[in-house]
Parts: C-alpha cells; structure tokens; sequence
C-alpha cells in the first residue's frame, strides 16, 4: 500500500476499501489545502469562490428578518481590511483603558442586496452624518446611499440598510470609526498585565477565535470569509508592535499632543478573522534566522532567564519535520511565538505570531519539571501543524472544527516526537489523547466529531465544541485511520498536489462519506505473536483463526491503535490475568494499560463483573513501566471520587499502600536514596506516581521525605532544592500534612513567582490543604484577579473542587457566585463547561442530583459554553448513582478481602 495507489470510478467493495477510503479522505483534505494554496499564491484574490461563501442556516426559532439571524448571508464577501488600532495603556479620565481605531473593508458584492452585515461587539462606532458608517463604491461601481444603520446586539452586527441595491460583481468599501474596552476579559483586543521590578506593565494583545476579532473592529466574523489584513499599530514609546506579517519600519508621530510610534505591517496572506493577532508590549526577544525568521517573545526579564530558549531550539527542527510531512515549505516569511502573562487558552495558533501562556512556551531546566518540558513541545508542535492545516486551509464553518483540532493534536505528537525521539511521545498519545476520550465519548451527552452546520450557530454553541471530543477523539479517529494505511501512506496523501489540482470538489463528500461508513481494524496478538490484521465489515462476525486452545491467550487491538474497546470471554480474561501475574512483559506495555481501562469501564458498563477490573491491578506490584500505573490511578480515581467519605475508603487505601510499596522502594533503589534523576522519560513520571500515591495511602517514610524537604525550603526560601519533577507531588502533600503555616508560605512563593509553570504547581498544591478555612479563603481569591489571575480562576476551582473536603465548599461557591463569575469572566468562556465538570465529579446521590436539577433551572439562560457541561454532569450523576448501589457491597468485599489476606 505504502508504494502507491489510486482512485476508480467505481469502488470494489472489499475489505481494501477502507484503505481506499482513507487515503481518499486525505486526498480529499488536500485538494482543499492545494486550492487554498493556490489562491494565496496569486496576486489577488478571487472576487467569489465555492469554497469562500456561506449558506444562511436558520436558528431553530426561524427569524424572519437576516440581522436576528446567527449566521451571515452569502450575498457578500470580504477582500481586503485596512485597520489601524490605537491602544491606551494607561487609563483614561474614567479609570478605563481603551482602544481607538477605524478600519475600511473592501468587498465583493456577491449576490445583488440592499443589506450589509458585518459582526460588531462591543464597540462604539462613531456616526457620519447620523449613520454608523461610510460606504462607497469602488472601480466605477456607485454607492447607494444609507437608508437605515443600528446595531442588532443578540446576533452582534452592525446592520446597515440601503436606498438601493448593491450590485453583483462589483467591489464597495466600507469605513467605520469605533472606540472600544481594553478590557481584562482575555477576548478580542484584551489587556494583560505583570509586575517587573515593582513596575506595573501592561500589554495589549488579542485573542480572536472563536469569534471575538469582532470585538476589535468591524469584520465579517466567519472562518470562510477570509481575506488580506493590512493592519496599522499606534504604540507608546519604548514599545513594540507586532501582528501576524512583519512590519515596516516604525515611524515617530505625535497624535493629541503625545509622542507615539505607528507601525505598518506587511499585507497578511488571505486568512481567517479568527488568525488575526496584534499585540502591544515592552517584551524582549530571541530569534534565529535564516530561511524564515523564528522569533520567541516574552517579558524581558524571562528571556534574560534564557526561558525562551528550549522553544527557540525546538521551533526549528519542528518546522522542517512539518514541512516535510506537508511536502510543503512554510507558508510565511517570519514565525512570532509570544508568551502572555494573561490568556485564556493554552496556546493559539494566529498565522505568523502565535499567542501563548507562559506555561506553554517557557522552559527554565532549573525548576520546570520534565512535564513542564513535554507540554512546551507538544503545545509549539501543535501550533505549528496549524500553519498548514487550519490555517492555509480552513474549515467552512465550525461545525467541523475537529478536523482543524483533531489533526493539529494527533501530529502534534509526530512533531514532538521528531524533536525528542527518546520521550516515546507516540506512546504517550494513547495515554494523554485516547484514553481519557474514551470515556467521555461513552456518555449519552457526547456529540458526534462532525455536527450539522444548522446545529452550531449562537457563539456559545461555537466555544461548547472545543472539547475532548474535538481534539481527543478526532486526535484518535486519525490515528487509527495512519495505522491502518500507515503512516507514510498518510502523509503521502497531504503532498500529492499535482494529481490534487484536477480532481473536482464533487470527489470531497463521496470520499467522506467512504471513511464514515467505518469498517473496524482489529489488530491481534495470539500467544506472544502479532496475528495479520483482520477487517470486522459486520456488527458481528466470527474469526476462526481467534480461536483458543487451553493454552493460548488473546490480546486486541495491539498499542490500542484502533479507536475501540475489547471485551472477552471469560476464559480468555482469565489467561490474561494469569499471565499478567506471571510474566507481564510478555504483553506490550500498551496493552498492560488496556487491559487495565478497558476492564474498568465494561464494568461500569456492566459489561463485566467490577471485581474483574480490579483484579486487573493485582500484577502492578511487579510493575515498573509509567502507563499500566497511570492507566490504574486514573481508573482507580473514580473509585475515590465515589467512595472516599465512606466505609471503603480505608480499605481501599490499605490496598493501593500494599501495591505501591514496591515501586516506591524500586525509585527509591533507582535513584540512589532520592539524589539522581531517573534517565526515561517516563521513569521520570512514574517516580511522581510512587511518591504521591505512597504518600497519600501512608507508605513508611515517604510523608517524613516530603515534608523534611518542604520544611527545608521553608527555612530558606532563596534555596529550593525538591526536584523540579517532584514539585508538584511534594508541595501537595506537605501542604496536606500542615497548616497555615505551609500554606502562607506556597502563597508567598505563589505571588513571588517569576516562573509560570513554578507558579502553576504552587497554585495546585494550595488546594491540597486539609483546612476548610484555608479553602474557602483561596476560593474567595479566586474572584480577585489581583490574587488569582482571571486565566487562572476555573483550574484553581476545579483543583480546589478535587480535594474531598473542597468539593462541597467549590459546589457551594458556585452556586452563590455564578451570576457573577458568569458575567465578569464572559459567557463564551472555554473553561466553564471545566468549571461545572470539575466540581460535579463525585455527584452520586439523590440529593446531588437534585441540587443540580435546581442549579440548572436557577441559572437557566445564563450557563453559556457550560450548557453541554450540564447535561453530561447530570448524566453522569446518574450514573454514578446507579454504580454506586450496585457495586459498594462487593467493592467493599473485594478491598477487604484483598488487604486481609497475606500476598
């Protein structure tokens, strides 16, 4: 298969078919990518275009006019904005920072109207002779006049009626002068702001997907409607602008008597509002040329640190590993990466300067840990695979965002790993993608990877589908998909352009259609041996050659390549955990971890006995390797979650201490007493599964380690000598071992801290604390963005929601605070639909379920991206509820039994 291939007119239906499927699939994605290509290469952009305009989809109430409707019409479509942006950094006579600017949009008249929509949110437009904007025709084309202008503020557009018609085929240009907030809400032209040597600064930066670019000037607010930015910078002295192309030289002006600096930049290439990015800082950078300019930007005294390093010499190699998987150089002449001391998402992959946390691009080797290391690549990876697919090409419309997000995560994972080939991140996908996915995907309230366009119209319904779904399970649906044909083949598809170029677009739905109609790849082990691979076309169907003798054992679904879970007959399962007891290695690390999770959920699918799963992390006390351990602790969770306030939780507790005690004393050997650090990445990892679970369960020793190590910092706090891996395990559990004492001490070193990801594990360990005071004490911080920076509020919630005696002081704070957290941290919000998945976690009564029953009718109308969240809360609760009656008994038997008897 890897040689070649091609596509028939008619299609054999075989099992090759599949195979044929999937390549055409990704054929299919490249002749978008090709055409996307070529359009940007030309020298102007085409006046309309299939794959550039919109269909008008009607909300469910069925509006009668355009303007109450959620999506554009097609009648018109964006060619050129000209914007120019002046943001204020320091506050106005009202204690308000703002921004100024005005922005002229040339587009073409598509289909003949007499009504312009453009997106506008929060802006004051200035009025022109009573209306909100000037509009004018362009290459002889005569402008009609205005007749009527408003803002419709549900839909968020700047409505303007016309005395006559615009005609088809010709170009007009629109101008509009606004005023808007330079808000802290981490949407649109936002800003951000940090201490350096006691000195307050402040940036001004942007954030735009999905749907707040019209929150920083006028625009047709849709990924389909893409075309060139010509954007201007007005900037105090002593700081730079920068924005998605490189700008020209700066010049000196003065403007209402202050000395500033306008910087232009070069025209974008045709994309997306949403890629649009400008930022406004006194930041520092590094950067490395030739071929296209890399340049890494952060506050200056972290790049002094050399914080910016470890991204600068991994963007590299990363960019020539995608531009030969894409067999297709970098689009752009420069890459900007900048790290943001305030910002909502991990990273955002805006077309030429990409945005960041500081967690996601800053590395310190001194005190960031090797996890800390991992998602810095893995997050630059992931951006970077945007530049091609998402970026050059786009979705038509977010209902097939999990295309753009599920592709950039899967080779995410193939660009980190080309730039750590010792880390086994192509292992480490089915542990930090697929398996978690999994059991969301299970739930009733889960949503296909692809929805209707007609679904997915109001804002709120845009941001509820940047989910696990989303990016886990596409990440996965891919991968099995590259298993399957190999990954050559299907990285050979994202390069055949020539061939692309004559296929017409009527191929692209017949070859999706072809990869839905999914047929099943089971790949196999018998006995120690990998068996060929075999296709399940039906529901049900019987292999011969999957037939057993006494002797034989059966593992599917080898490195969990296909995106499924495997139940076997009873004698099978008990080979398996036979030979998991007896010699272990003998099946794949991988499939340790299989066997474990897909044990635990067929049991709460009361698909087999929970005895089963348990007794499938009997072998761990012989275990070493990094994934079976996680897979068991991340399973094992939701037994705490359900039964750690009853009569379980001690013998529970008793048998995870007799498991882990032998991998404790393992690290304990490995690493010389605790005075080196493992050599494997994921030894790395495990050390911190030894530590925390021995210390949480009462393992002799570990508590004493790590508190003699906290309390030796305590005494001097200039010096910090933990580990960087063990950070987090350690502050945690000496936090839960003391007392206020520790914890003002976390803070102290929390507010301190000039590293993020140093700051990021002190934030988590504060919630560990066993103090209800001292709980509710951080949750009342959370609502004070000089405490806890607004980013960061819902994580610290969800953390402090994770600790047994927090989650009903978090449940109860945001029941009391909703309306405010809702409204002061904005409706569209990723992380709400976190907020509410965090804290309901260990519903499983009557009386939980019945307070969220409650919670959802006091709040109905105001619960945004957290609606879907909801739904799959109460679901779960459900659920949980049901397990709970029907597996306590004989979980309780099982510990106790287990605990009692010798090993």
């Amino acid at each position: 298969m890897g040689k070649g291939f091609y596509i028939s007119k008619a299609v054999a239906v075989t099992c090759v078919v599949v195979a044929i499927a999937a390549v055409a699939t990704i054929i299919a994605l490249s002749v978008v990518y090709a055409q996307e290509k070529s359009k940007n290469e030309a020298i102007s952009p085409p006046t309309t275009s299939p794959d550039t305009t919109t269909i008008t989809p009607t909300t469910p109430s069925t509006p009668k006019e355009p303007w109450q409707r959620y999506r554009l019409p097609d009648s018109l479509a964006p060619v050129s904005y000209n914007v120019t942006l002046w943001p204020r950094l320091k506050t106005n006579a009202d204690g308000l920072y703002i921004f100024s600017g005005h922005s002229t949009v040339v587009f073409t008249c598509v289909k003949e109207t007499d009504l312009i929509l453009i997106h506008s949110n929060r802006l004051n437009l200035t009025a022109f002779e009573g209306y909100h904007a000037k509009l004018k025709g362009l290459d002889g084309a005569t402008a009609p006049s205005l007749k009527n202008t408003w803002l419709e503020v549900p839909t968020q557009y700047l409505v303007i009626q016309l005395s006559g018609p615009l005609q088809a085929g010709s170009k007009y240009e629109l101008f509009t002068e606004f005023v808007g907030e330079l808000a802290d809400d981490l949407g649109g032209f936002y800003r951000s702001e940090y201490f350096e040597d006691g000195v307050k600064k402040v940036v001004a930066t942007t954030q735009m997907q999905p749907t707040d670019a019209r929150k920083a000037f006028p625009c047709f607010d849709e990924p389909a409607m893409k075309a060139v930015f010509h954007m201007t910078l007005i900037h105090p002295q002593e700081t730079v602008a920068l924005s998605n192309a490189m700008n020209y030289d700066p010049v000196n002006i003065t403007m209402d008597g202050q000395k500033l600096i306008q910087t232009r930049f070069e025209p974008t290439e045709i994309m997306s509002t949403y890629l649009l990015a400008f930022v406004v800082c006194d930041f520092a950078y590094i950067g490395t040329k030739p071929g296209a300019e890399i340049r890494i930007w952060a506050r200056r005294k972290a790049i002094e640190e050399g914080q910016g390093n470890y991204a600068l010499e991994k963007t590299g190699p990363i960019l020539s590993f995608f531009e030969n998987y894409y067999n297709s150089s970098y689009p752009l002449t420069k890459s900007d990466q900048i790290a943001l001391p305030d910002f909502s998402a991990g990273a955002m992959e805006n077309w030429g300067l990409i945005t960041y946390r500081e967690t996601a691009l800053l590395y310190n080797p001194d005190v960031s840990s090797n996890g800390d290391k991992e998602w810095v690549a893995t997050v630059i990876s992931h951006e970077l695979a945007h530049m091609w697919f998402g970026n050059l090409v786009t979705m038509k419309w977010w209902n097939d965002l999990w295309l753009n997000e599920g592709f950039a995560t899967y080779v995410s994972y193939l660009g980190a790993n080309y730039a750590e080939p010792t880390w086994k991140m192509k292992d480490l996908i089915v542990l930090n993608e697929i398996v978690g996915v999994m059991a969301v995907d299970a739930l009733a309230s889960s949503h296909p990877l692809s929805s209707k366009e007609e679904d997915i119209q109001m804002p709120e319904h845009i941001s509820e589908l940047f989910d696990s779904i989303t990016y886990s399970k596409g990440a996965a649906v891919l991968r099995m998909l590259s298993e399957f044909i190999t990954e050559t083949v299907f990285s050979k598809g994202l390069s055949i352009m020539n061939y692309l170029l004559k296929m017409k677009r009527e191929h692209l739905k017949f070859k999706w259609e072809l990869l839905l109609n999914w047929f099943v790849p089971i790949t196999w082990i018998k006995t120690g041996v990998e068996r060929q691979q075999y296709w399940l076309v039906d529901k049900e169907a019987t292999n011969n050659d999957m037939m057993l003798n006494a002797n034989d054992w059966l593992v599917a679904n080898v490195d969990m390549r296909g995106f499924y879970r495997v139940n076997y007959d009873a004698g099978n399962w008990e080979r398996l955990l036979a030979k998991l007891s007896s010699q272990h290695k003998d099946i794949p690390v991988i499939n340790r971890a299989q066997i474990i999770d897909d044990a635990f959920n067929l049991a709460r699918a009361e698909m087999v006995n929970t005895t089963l799963a348990l007794r499938t992390t009997k072998f761990l006390n012989k275990e070493v390797e990094y994934m079976p351990w996680q897979t068991a602790r991340n399973n094992l969770d939701y037994y705490f979650l359900m039964f750690d306030r009853s009569e379980v939780y001690g013998p529970m507790q008793a048998y995870i201490k007799r498991q882990v005690s032998p991998l404790f004393n393992y690290f304990k050997d490995l690493t010389l007493n605790w005075t080196k650090i493992p050599e494997s990445h994921t030894d790395q990892y495990n050390q911190v599964n030894a530590i925390s679970l021995a210390c949480s369960t009462g393992v002799k020793g570990c508590r004493d380690l790590t508190t003699g190590w906290f309390r030796e910092w305590m005494k001097n706090s200039t010096n910090n000598k933990i580990s960087p891996n063990l950070k987090s395990t350690v502050y945690c559990s000496a936090i839960a071992a003391g007392g206020v004492e520790e914890w003002d001490f976390a803070w102290s070193m929390y507010k301190n801290a000039t590293i993020a990801s140093e700051a990021e594990k002190l934030m988590h360990a504060l919630s560990c604390t066993k103090q209800p005071w001292l709980l509710n004490r951080y949750l009342q911080y959370c609502l004070d963005p000089e405490k806890i920076r607004k980013q960061d509020a819902t994580i610290t919630i969800i953390y402090i929601a994770s600790n047994p005696i927090g989650q009903p002081l978090a449940w109860d704070f945001i029941r009391a605070n909703w309306n405010h957290i809702f409204n002061d941290y904005g409706g569209g919000s990723f992380s709400f639909g976190g907020i509410i998945n965090g804290v309901t976690k260990r519903f499983s009564t009557e009386f939980d379920y019945k307070q969220l029953l409650q919670f959802k009718e006091d709040n109905a109308g105001q619960l945004g991206s957290a609606t879907t969240a909801l739904e799959q809360a109460l679901e779960r609760t459900k659920a949980n509820m049901n397990w709970v009656a029907m597996n306590k008994k004989q979980v309780l038997e099982w510990f106790t039994s287990e605990t009692s008897s010798p090993v």
